[in-house]
């Protein structure tokens, strides 16, 4: 009546096999996303010397002092006390 053969039903089972193998990987996939980021915490926190990172933290564009070269970030320059220092305190 329902015509089930032998090809159907392997076939069912190849189905349902992918999936289950699908869903392995992926979970394997983001365990190992989140052991990588913890190890890079670990690391920055070794390399700060233990003060807290914040989860955050971004990065900051920087730019040049025309006067002694050193690189600031924009927008929150402090004047380095040269003459010239186009940053004003």
């Amino acid at each position: 009546m329902f015509g089930f053969g032998l090809q159907k039903i392997l076939l069912l089972a190849a189905i349902i096999g992918a999936v289950w193998y699908g869903f392995k990987f992926f979970g394997r996939l983001e365990a190992s996303k989140g052991r990588l980021a913890k190890a890079v915490r670990k690391a920055a926190d070794k390399v700060s010397g233990g003060a807290a990172v914040p989860a955050d933290a971004v990065a900051q564009d920087m730019e040049r002092c025309e006067t002694c070269g050193d690189f600031v970030a924009q927008g929150s320059a402090t004047p380095c006390g040269r003459e010239a220092c186009p940053y004003i305190g």
